[in-house]
């Protein structure tokens, strides 16, 4: 599929998945408020190679931090154009995880991981399951731990959450899913 305006058509994609798949289908509880507040950022990294990947979520770390959270709740780095390979995605996390670390950024950002590719490791390759993470590009979901305890402090069965999700997915189906994630595109 070829992009008009990569830039826009990128986000937009990504934002409709976020309106009609993770909050339509309220995988996650948490999000709705959030967007309908106007307090997710979704920012595109034209990055091609991953060190400048890396440089990109340090920017946009700095800026979380910098940034007061009722101007902007979480973010979204969309980076299309690099770790399209999933197994290479998982080893840029451990590289994540490393730089939340580096920078004493643990228990105040934590990093949550979709890629269009996702697979849980303990279910089968074909399982719909993998879609509640399959994202229409690769991304990093920057969100605050603060805000992200005080949701989870406020809902019943956080725990069960995945749980839910898994079983909604099977229960659409794959086809009933795909049919919804073309319609983003």
């Amino acid at each position: 599929m070829a992009l008009e305006n990569p830039t826009e058509d990128h986000l937009t994609t990504t934002r409709l998945w976020v309106e009609r798949f993770v909050i339509g289908l309220n995988l996650c509880p948490f999000a709705a408020p959030v967007a309908a507040a106007g307090r997710i950022r979704y920012v595109l990294s034209d990055a091609t190679d991953i060190d400048v990947l890396y440089q990109h979520l340090l920017d946009e770390l700095t800026y979380m931090v910098e940034t007061d959270a009722q101007e902007v709740e979480t973010s979204v780095l969309v980076h299309p154009y690099v770790l399209q390979d999933f197994e290479r995605y998982l080893d840029f996390l451990e590289i994540v995880d490393e730089a939340l670390e580096q920078a004493e950024l643990e228990g105040i950002l934590q990093v949550a991981s979709f890629h269009p590719d996702y697979q849980f490791e303990d279910a089968p390759a074909d399982d719909v399951s993998h879609y509640t993470n399959r994202s229409p590009f690769p991304m990093l979901h920057i969100l605050r731990e603060d805000s992200l305890s005080a949701a989870i402090d406020s809902y019943p069965d956080p725990e069960g959450i995945p749980e839910r999700n898994i079983a909604k997915m099977r229960q659409m189906g794959l086809a009933e899913v795909l049919k919804l994630r073309m319609a983003e595109l």
